[in-house]
């Protein structure tokens, strides 16, 4: 499996189907793809659509940090173009805080950040005490943090025109049994505990459960027969998309990988393209809801 990239081109989005991801270094892949989170959000650029993609990472080196921003104002493919990409990488997160300023297509991009004081939980995203800002021209494009007025004196920006919108998150998970994260559907919505059970060791007979707020919403049954499909679910009264795919754990090696996607809006055909991208391209341009992915890794 392949990391998906912070710029999200038609052609640099190629997310690989869970069943290509069982190999012989699935472990270690798995292993280092449990500290890596990426949230895309669409946003504005002076007027012109944009998706701006931040992956936050951890390793023995410390924390990263990955901002992409890619235009979404032309269509076929001269849409997706990658206008800039910054990283900040483990070992210049030694100040804690900083800034990069990157040119792009006639403009300027400041990417501010500044985790000096940031409380971070098990994953590798900060919680609170911080802020990630992006400028675009002395206009703020999207601001994440609860250290709001901070981001603001720093840099300097005026107000946006329109927020941007969180649209998609990827996230890797891990367990034996059980396999859990944290769901939010909606903008400003509850954030949900989302629980996945799946026991496919020894058994001739496995079954899949999905549990949000410790109350099971959906059950897949004769799972070796269902590896691959989608159902539909009710949260906070809206609509959600449920598509899994558990191939690799039927039918891969121990350390492979399964992949579920929680939409809140369907795709328009009910069918899953198990390829990712054009659900991601979906998002980003025609504001078909929010989607989050899973990656769940079997660990012994």
């Amino acid at each position: 499996m392949r990391d998906f990239p912070s710029c999200f081109g038609e052609s640099g989005v190629q997310i690989a189907d869970a069943a290509s991801s069982s190999t012989s270094s699935a472990g270690t892949k798995g292993s280092a793809a449990q500290n890596l989170v990426t949230c895309l959000y669409r946003a504005q650029l002076s007027g012109r659509p944009c998706a701006i993609s931040v992956t936050w990472s951890r390793s023995l080196m410390g924390q990263g940090l990955s901002v992409g921003v890619d235009d979404l104002s032309g269509s076929g493919s001269g849409s997706g173009q990658c206008l800039c990409k910054a990283d900040i990488k483990p070992w210049l997160f030694s100040k804690k805080k900083g800034s990069r300023s990157l040119d792009a297509d006639g403009g300027k991009v400041d990417i501010f950040w500044d985790l000096s004081g940031a409380r971070f939980g098990a994953g590798p995203e900060p919680l609170e005490g911080f802020y990630v800002a992006v400028v675009f021209d002395l206009e703020l494009v999207l601001l994440l943090g609860d250290m709001k007025k901070e981001a603001y004196r720093k840099t300097g920006a005026t107000r946006p025109v329109s927020n941007a919108a969180f649209v998609a998150r990827r996230e890797h998970i891990y367990g034996k049994k059980l396999y859990s994260a944290k769901a939010q559907f909606c903008d400003n919505g509850q954030f949900h505990d989302l629980v996945i059970e799946c026991d496919t060791l020894g058994l001739k007979d496995p079954c899949l459960e999905i549990r949000i707020d410790k109350k099971p919403v959906m059950q897949v049954k004769r799972l070796a027969w269902k590896f691959r499909g989608n159902q539909t679910i009710l949260v906070d009264g809206l609509p959600v998309e449920v598509f899994w795919d558990v191939h690799s754990w039927l039918f891969g090696s121990t350390t492979s990988n399964a992949v579920f996607m929680f939409q809140t809006c369907q795709a328009p055909e009910k069918s899953m393209p198990w390829s990712y991208s054009q659900i991601f391209r979906e998002s980003r341009a025609q504001g078909l809801g929010f989607s989050l992915i899973l990656y769940a890794w079997k660990i012994e």
